[in-house]
């Protein structure tokens, strides 16, 4: 996994270079996926909100009861394209009328497109889904762009290549060091990640569930400003929990509004007697996408270090794969 990790950049690249088939123009997007896809969908909608535009995500069946009326272009992405949401949502989006783009490897998402002449921006094979997140975000990034939604987003994901490559190093990084100190605050702990709103609660989603899939470990995750008005008072029944089972890392972009990082000091400083804080990252690059992928690369090795300080193969998510097959076997 950590060589995966280590492709990021090239993914990125890929992404910033590959061709765009003509895509249907639109004035906001909609990203239908799931898991390591569907977090393409959460990435643009923050790159999109920063440009004034709008994309958003949809992590189920169908289609939100909005999407006929507004019409966004739905951009299906699954890395296998067969992922049985992301059909259903754009067997829903056809039924509806509405222009569709697939972001896959192939499967059956490819094989709708071809027969219903959907543009399909065709990504590499060969990485399991989370590992593939670089060429899954240039790809909806690529299509939302093609169709007008965001400005072209290859400069940015040029520079999110070039900061997350620093990042990594040759393996010895900064960014390696520091996943490798807090993997060690967070061994046999539930990880719980505090990110503010947009970019860093998409960063602290993604390393939630890379732990989960990474490191088999749980970990949940929870945004500022909104968990001050509620999940702060959730420690003081309990503080031998969090002080022995718990453990806090902080997300910051100097991009969050500047309440929101005197929230994320004070908030810390409130429940130190109640949670056992591992740490905090801070976001590095210019650009939306290079800070995003900066905090997101951090997790990414966390998770990694977390599976084997507890002896785990990242690799193998072998329940998931047992939960589609017995989907399967009662398939209507």
């Amino acid at each position: 996994m950590r060589e995966l990790i280590a492709g990021l950049p090239g993914q990125l690249r890929w992404a910033a270079r590959c061709p765009v088939p003509p895509i249907p123009a639109a004035v906001e997007a909609l990203v239908a996926g799931m898991g390591g896809s569907g977090i393409a969908g959460d990435i643009a909608g923050v790159v999109a909100a920063a440009t004034g535009g709008r994309i958003g995500a949809h992590k189920s069946y169908g289609l939100p009861g909005w999407a006929p009326r507004s019409a966004p272009l739905v951009v299906a992405a699954s890395h296998s394209g067969d992922t049985e949401e992301t059909v259903s949502s754009a067997s829903a989006a056809a039924e509806a009328g509405l222009g569709v783009a697939v972001v896959s490897t192939g499967g059956r998402l490819t094989e709708m497109a071809t027969s219903r002449g959907w543009p399909v921006l065709a990504i590499p094979p060969g990485p399991q889904p989370r590992a593939a997140v670089g060429y899954l975000t240039g790809g909806v990034l690529r299509a939302a762009a093609g169709a007008g939604v965001i400005p072209d987003p290859s400069r940015d994901l040029e520079e999110a290549a070039d900061v997350v490559e620093a990042l990594i190093g040759g393996g010895d990084g900064p960014a390696v060091a520091l996943a490798d100190d807090l993997a060690a605050a967070l061994e046999g702990r539930v990880t719980v990640v505090y990110g503010g709103y947009g970019l860093g609660a998409v960063a602290a989603c993604r390393w939630k569930c890379q732990i989960n899939e990474n490191g088999k470990a749980p970990a949940y995750w929870s945004v500022l400003p909104e968990l001050d008005h509620n999940e702060i008072v959730g420690w003081e029944a309990s503080p031998r929990l969090g002080l022995d089972r718990i453990g806090l890392v902080t997300l910051l972009d100097r991009g969050d509004h500047p309440r929101v990082a005197v929230r994320a000091r004070l908030t810390t400083e409130l429940i130190e007697d109640r949670v056992a804080i591992a740490g905090s990252v801070e976001s590095q690059g210019d650009s939306v996408l290079a800070r995003l992928f900066s905090l997101m690369v951090v997790g990414d090795l966390v998770s990694v270090s977390v599976a084997e300080r507890a002896g785990m193969d990242p690799m193998p998510v072998e329940v998931i794969g047992s939960l589609k097959r017995r989907l399967a076997e009662e398939a209507p």
